[in-house]
């Protein structure tokens, strides 16, 4: 058995897995934690990480950091996805995680990042459900789509520049959205959707896998949870026609409504909305492409695929 830690620092959160990993590739989580740290806030609009976004990144990174001491891990890894990619600032970033951490921090590419995710969704699924998978990985900057099977590997891949953060700044959505404002991410969200189609077919989508604190939480909604119940939501499959409902829910809410939901993460009170209208439109057209009539939503993404890569490299 190996312990191992890995941490995934995202444009909107910051977590960390603490696993053992077993010779055969089992993952049993140790510590499994998320806070929201918003490192990609104005990067889209500066290029620039902020100075208070870095501030809360290191301090989370700080604590996560005695978590693994307390744990006895034998190996971290860090990775940092959209936001520190566009980041004209991200050396500064890298330092200040490796001065805290001890470990030389990646910033990885969409390709990459879709691989990991996809091998650490889908292990769990293999067996019970139809392949190939398309896996969506809807963060706050991007969002990574990766078809494939698990005896094969990825058919195809595609990273696309949207995601809560992202479209709900450069979008500056009312409370609730307008149409206009509606429109005008829609018209951003179905550009991003296409150049993934036109690179990832859609229509050989057996299974389609959402992952990432957007699709959990508009499922949470679709199973009408009152507290947010991760065992709940893990591997629940859910009609196409019961996330539109739940999307479309969430985007005409208020934020004091949507702050008052049991399952919400004060994190994402603010750009939910934008999460959901991402999520809305992509569920539609994998499931038009495909003829799917349900979504399968899973709490395992890039941390257990590297974590498990971990394992195997230690």
């Amino acid at each position: 058995m190996t312990r191992v830690a890995a941490f995934d620092c995202g444009t909107n959160s910051l977590r960390l897995l603490i696993a053992d990993v077993g010779p055969t590739g089992h993952l049993r989580d140790v510590v499994r934690r998320m806070e929201v740290v918003r490192l990609g806030e104005g990067v889209d609009r500066t290029g620039l990480i902020a100075a208070d976004s870095m501030r809360r990144a290191f301090a989370v990174t700080e604590d996560y950091a005695k978590a693994c001491a307390r744990a006895g891990v034998s190996a971290m890894r860090f990775v940092a996805t959209s936001a520190s990619r566009d980041a004209g600032n991200r050396d500064e970033f890298i330092a200040g995680i490796r001065e805290r951490l001890g470990v030389e921090p990646e910033v990885i590419s969409g390709d990459e990042e879709a691989l990991l995710s996809f091998h650490g969704a889908t292990g769990p699924l293999v067996g019970r459900h139809e392949e190939p998978f398309l896996v969506v990985d809807l963060g706050g900057g991007s969002t990574e789509f990766v078809l494939g099977s698990t005896q094969d590997g990825p058919i195809a891949a595609c990273s696309v520049n949207i995601g809560c953060v992202r479209i709900t700044e450069r979008h500056g959505f009312s409370d609730p959205p307008s149409p206009a404002e509606l429109q005008a991410a829609l018209a951003d969200i179905d550009a991003a959707i296409a150049q993934a189609g036109a690179l990832v077919p859609f229509a050989r989508t057996r299974t389609l896998v959402g992952l990432a604190g957007t699709v959990t939480t508009v499922a949470a909604k679709a199973l009408g949870l009152s507290v947010y119940d991760a065992d709940a939501i893990d591997a629940s499959v859910i009609g196409v026609a019961a996330v539109d409902r739940a999307a479309a829910e969430l985007i005409s809410m208020r934020k004091a409504e949507r702050a008052a939901l049991g399952f919400m993460h004060p994190g994402r009170v603010d750009v939910i909305g934008a999460g959901a209208l991402i999520w809305r439109r992509i569920v539609a057209e994998v499931a038009r492409a495909a003829a799917l009539d349900v979504v399968v939503t899973s709490e395992h993404d890039i941390l257990d695929g590297m974590a498990l890569a971990l394992a195997r490299s230690t």
